[in-house]
């Protein structure tokens, strides 16, 4: 998303490269680069994740607290969403810089995570009308290589798995009211079901192919791209277009199923990951045990 200035001579390079299937780093137009995951990282947070694809790096911490729902949606809790771009992960970040691209992004966040398909947002409801959890969800952009979107949504699923939030009883005070008792025991917590959180998938394209998780410079050569949102099953739940030049409907609906089908791999590796650690995370002993 963050402009980065190369040549002509190094745009042409690019270009012939990937007419090529073969791209500057050595890889097929339609190859991930190598993706790092780890949860629990923050304390403090009900939830958190930090993701490195490459030289990109993302750093999500999720808050859930307690009030009152919206109107509009009163039996059900809320996400909200809020993006920082570090001065450091790009020049360009610089001053009010990143504010931009933290709007596209959060933009895109928001409208995916309004959909009832994505998340059980009437489980954090606590009383209907009144009181029911809210998540705060921090997206911190330490720096920029490329495929933003679709490594922040890998953080906010990783993220949104590793949440806790408490679990709660609501009784009757002596005047009919009702009363929250929030658990404070660390272990007497839910989960929320990420089944149905998809990850983005953006393809560029540049020249006349459609590459997977561009680099900064190939984002530069780019004349286009379609970030779709794909769950695990393969449901596309959004579409947004992105760059000033068009795409042919044809190609737009060949890209959708590749997109798909990528989208339900790349689900499952992620979720195969969490579990993974997950299993590692119980099996630590103490030095006493």
């Amino acid at each position: 998303m963050a402009d980065v200035l190369i040549s002509e001579a190094e745009k042409t390079y690019i270009v012939h490269g990937i007419q090529e299937d073969m791209r500057c780093d050595g890889r097929s137009c339609l190859e991930y680069r190598f993706l790092e995951l780890e949860t629990g990282i923050v304390s403090n947070c009900s939830g958190s994740s930090h993701v490195r694809l490459a030289s990109t790096d993302i750093l999500v911490g999720i808050k859930a607290e307690l009030d009152a729902p919206d109107p509009t949606a009163p039996e059900q809790g809320r996400v909200e969403f809020f993006v920082d771009c570090t001065a450091n992960a790009d020049p360009e970040f610089e001053g009010r810089g990143g504010e931009e691209v933290a709007t596209k992004i959060k933009s895109a966040l928001a409208q995916t995570f309004g959909s009832p398909r994505c998340l059980d947002l009437k489980s954090l409801s606590v009383i209907p009308g009144q009181q029911a959890w809210v998540l705060y969800v921090d997206v911190l952009i330490l720096e920029c290589g490329g495929s933003l979107v679709d490594a922040v949504s890998v953080a906010v699923k990783a993220a949104l798995f590793d949440l806790k939030i408490p679990k709660v009883s609501v009784t009757m005070d002596e005047n009919g009211e009702p009363e929250i008792d929030v658990s404070d025991d660390p272990y007497d917590v839910s989960k929320l079901s990420v089944a149905n959180v998809p990850c983005f998938i953006t393809l560029s394209k540049i020249g006349q192919q459609f590459v997977l998780d561009a680099t900064q410079e190939e984002e530069a050569c780019a004349v286009g791209s379609l970030a779709m949102a794909v769950t695990g099953i393969g449901k596309v739940v959004s579409l947004f277009k992105g760059g000033g030049g068009s795409l042919h409907p044809e190609n737009v609906m060949d890209i959708i199923e590749v997109g798909r089908d990528v989208g339900i791999a790349l689900n499952a590796a992620v979720m195969k990951n969490l579990e993974l650690e997950t299993s590692l995370k119980k099996e630590k002993k103490g030095f006493l045990l």
